[in-house]
């Protein structure tokens, strides 16, 4: 495992914090509170290549190591965990995929559009009944003499008010579950798909969530994304990146949530000297520092080990456990330190609480993850 980067990659990760500290930070807030999709920040961002970061340069990317993507997701996230998450969902949930499974034509027709942000993509795996138990999926796509029919319902499709495509999940093969579930790329201005608004969540507002109902909606049989029956073990091979990612996204939120805590420490006065010099305090800020690194480096395990091996799957579930709880940890104790200053709204501690929880849910709750590695502990 090496965690080593050229020279490079330091400047490219040097262009990303630029790009966080001067344009995307100053804008978090006014996401958060209108809830808008950023589509100057993604176009911005779509300019720095990081639409198509792990991609290789013929593709149209960046050819960065994964390791370098989770830095650079880092990063981003501590500046707005909205476009961070909008970055990993093209990236490791759609351009990724159609990478490794997609034919010549779907390929050239929408890989360096994703990359280069000319185009915008969206995963609907998801649905009222198959959430956590992804393989229960009700969407159903029929054959006949002119192609495919796909019928069914989506919810909290990230990206998708906006997006131009999106790999879509549906049975095929009735009554074997996982291994009847294909994949499909399916443009969005598709006839038939009504693009429906989702439930106002939490935190990480602005991610163009919406539902996605799918009317007796007609593709070419070329739409279907590998092998017929395999878009179950397709979805969960992107996943397995997108919790990399997300766990990424949770460093970046509970680092943002220490800083915060040791800034106020370091000035806030209590019996006549600052907070921080109170081992209460430190004590507390020494524990958030640990469990934040301890969940880096596991996500640059992660990371590596998806660069370099076939299968990453229990590095990943580990990682996004690791690191969405440790960052919810950093989130809640910095409140408490703030006390009053960080429990109100539109205070930054706020925000970041709101925003962290949801890194426990989505891509595979933290109870999914225990069971992914129970899974590979007990093989």
């Amino acid at each position: 495992m090496e965690f080593s980067r050229s020279s490079e990659q330091d400047a490219f990760l040097d262009t990303v914090r630029t790009f966080a500290r001067e344009r995307v930070a100053p804008r978090a807030a006014e996401i958060d509170a209108s809830g808008a999709f950023p589509t100057d920040l993604t176009q911005a961002a779509s300019a720095l290549g990081l639409m198509g970061m792990t991609l290789p340069v013929a593709a149209g990317g960046q050819g960065q190591s994964y390791a370098t993507y989770a830095a650079a997701l880092e990063i981003v996230s501590g500046a707005s965990a909205t476009l961070a998450v909008i970055l990993s969902v093209n990236n490791s949930l759609v351009a990724e995929p159609l990478h490794e499974c997609g034919s010549d034509v779907q390929k050239a027709t929408w890989l360096r559009r994703l990359a280069s942000g000319a185009a915008l993509g969206a995963f609907a795996l998801s649905e009222v009944q198959a959430g956590s138990d992804a393989g229960n999926q009700q969407t159903a796509a029929r054959l006949d003499e002119q192609g495919y029919v796909i019928s069914g319902h989506k919810v909290w499709v990230a990206n998708a008010e906006v997006a131009d495509v999106a790999i879509v999940f549906a049975v095929t093969h009735p009554g074997v579950r996982g291994r009847g579930i294909s994949a499909f790329l399916v443009p969005l201005d598709s006839p038939g798909i009504v693009r429906e608004s989702a439930p106002d969540s939490l935190g990480v507002r602005g991610l163009g969530c919406v539902d996605l109902r799918f009317d007796d909606v007609r593709v070419d049989a070329d739409a279907l994304l590998g092998e017929p029956g395999h878009g179950f073990r397709l979805a969960m091979r992107a996943l397995e990146g997108g919790r990399i990612a997300i766990a990424a996204q949770s460093l970046g939120v509970g680092q943002a949530a220490l800083d915060e805590a040791v800034a106020y420490a370091l000035r806030r006065e209590a019996f006549g000297q600052p907070i921080g010099n109170f081992q209460a305090i430190q004590f507390q800020l020494a524990d958030l520092a640990t469990d934040l690194e301890a969940a880096r480096m596991l996500t640059w395990k992660a990371a590596d080990t998806r660069d370099r091996a076939p299968r990453a799957t229990a590095e990943a579930a580990m990682a996004k456990l690791q690191a969405s709880e440790a960052a919810h940890r950093a989130a809640d104790r910095a409140m408490q330190i703030l006390a009053s200053k960080g429990y109100r709204r539109g205070s930054t501690i706020e925000r970041l609480f709101r925003d962290v929880r949801a890194s426990e849910i989505y891509q595979g709750t933290s109870e999914v993850q225990r069971m992914i590695i129970a899974e590979h502990v007990l093989a």
